[in-house]
């Protein structure tokens, strides 16, 4: 759903099926903004926000957070310095408006979609 949303709206885009690849795509791709589930396996969307935490060149790279959990614990990743919080369900306009606004002003359309969403792996 999220990459096809993305594909229509003229975005390219890496994609993730869990955590750890998340955080080898954005070490490798540099995508201009990552759309991030906190529920995904192996290395949960939290641990890929702590280590993007301990790397400054992941730091860079404005993270939109979705996520059917609306407990207070995402207002800790609101502190990691994520660009947007998105629950689900959400509407996938509200995605796309979301990543145009995180989106550096003079950037590319690269993107990287990972979690549980995530339909066939493409990069």
């Amino acid at each position: 759903m999220i990459v096809a949303a993305l594909k229509r709206d003229g975005y390219t885009f890496c994609e993730a099926p869990n955590g750890k690849e998340a955080l080898e795509l954005m070490r490798h791709e540099h995508p201009n903004v990552v759309v991030l589930d906190l529920m995904m396996p192996i290395l949960s969307g939290w641990d890929v926000l702590q280590a993007r935490e301990l790397e400054p060149e992941l730091k860079q790279i404005p993270v939109i957070v979705i996520s059917a959990n609306r407990a207070p614990e995402v207002a800790t990743a609101v502190d990691k310095g994520i660009c947007a919080f998105l629950p689900k369900p959400f509407d996938i306009g509200a995605l796309s408006a979301l990543v145009r606004s995180c989106l550096p002003a003079a950037g590319t359309h690269n993107a990287t979609a990972s979690g549980s969403d995530a339909e066939v792996p493409a990069c």
